[in-house]
């Protein structure tokens, strides 16, 4: 997998295969068109590209109604070379190319910039200016140059459509990672670095790294089973989401207990996976209530590890005490 950014695919990116669209969290439903666009372009000998934007066109249309990331370009970019994609193209969104008629998009980008061979979209693809071009529109430009298309199938789970709006209400109403997970078919993981918190983790015996710099969606305020790898182990974890309110703390924070682990992590960079819910966030009358469920929690996280072993494969841990 090669990540070009910018608007010069160069090369590398030209006379392949193509798939156009956001391709945020790259979900069950972005994996069908990946892997037809790469069985296409393996079959005709060329690349196969995804070109996605960055920063997303409502960032710069609508910047108060923009949606929360699911992922970076980055984790964009590994999980779609896992899929064997050879090439994403981070295309540098602005005013001027959102201003594009759909034909004018598609001659100058898929055209001029890209050598299209061939496109591969799902039925929902939309481009060009207020989103007038559809799969029609790009089967009928297609045709016009002779580039080829195909159309996939869209995946649908539990009777709904699978989209990324979908993750992102699952996540954010009630933390509902389970769901998230199976629309996407792996757990729904946040990218943060460890910095230093109140310490006071420590001083209920809970000791957890407090995770900064998140740029994606954080889940619904929470207790959640976690995954953390550490070092190239899996290591299993509790995680709270929210804020303080037993000490009147009112910021939001990400906190990862690991449970079968004693290191320093400060400033190192994690990947934090969510494996199930536990519960909400809630006000305690003593101290001696928290620890109270800070315990339940732990039990609770060993149960569903121990239930579900493969969640965390590898866990350095070994059995719990």
């Amino acid at each position: 997998m090669q990540l070009v950014r910018g608007n010069d695919a160069g090369a590398v990116g030209r006379g392949g295969f193509v798939s156009i669209g956001n391709f945020d969290g790259v979900h069950n439903g972005h994996k069908r068109i990946a892997q037809k666009l790469v069985d296409a372009a393996v079959a005709a000998g060329v690349p196969s590209v995804v070109m996605t934007f960055d920063p997303h066109p409502i960032q710069l249309l609508r910047p108060d109604s923009a949606p929360p990331l699911l992922s970076s370009i980055e984790d964009r970019a590994n999980w779609l070379g896992e899929l064997g994609v050879d090439v994403l193209m981070a295309f540098s969104t602005t005013i001027e190319m959102l201003a594009l008629e759909a034909d004018e998009f598609f001659n100058q980008v898929v055209v001029g910039e890209l050598a299209a061979k061939g496109m591969v979209e799902g039925p929902g693809f939309f481009f060009g200016k207020d989103r007038k071009g559809n799969v029609d529109v790009l089967a009928s430009l297609c045709q016009d140059v002779g580039i080829e298309l195909d159309i996939v199938e869209p995946a649908r789970w539990d009777g709904d459509l699978v989209s990324s709006s979908r993750i992102r209400s699952s996540l954010s109403a009630g933390g509902d990672v389970a769901s998230a997970a199976s629309l996407l078919g792996r757990p729904y993981s946040v990218r943060g670095v460890v910095v230093a918190g109140e310490g006071r983790g420590r001083e209920l015996g809970v000791p957890t790294a407090n995770l900064a710099s998140i740029s994606t969606l954080i889940p619904a305020d929470g207790v959640y089973v976690g995954s953390v790898v550490v070092d190239g182990r899996p290591q299993p974890a509790a995680i709270h989401v929210g804020s303080n309110p037993t000490f009147g703390e009112i910021e939001r924070k990400v906190e990862v207990h690991l449970l079968a682990f004693d290191g320093d992590l400060y400033g190192r960079e994690l990947v934090v996976e969510f494996l199930d819910r536990v519960r909400d966030t809630r006000t305690f009358d003593s101290v001696e209530q928290l620890q109270e469920q800070l315990s339940s929690d732990i039990e609770a996280v060993w149960r569903y590890l121990e239930a579900h072993p493969a969640a965390t494969s590898g866990t350095g841990g070994g059995p719990r005490e």
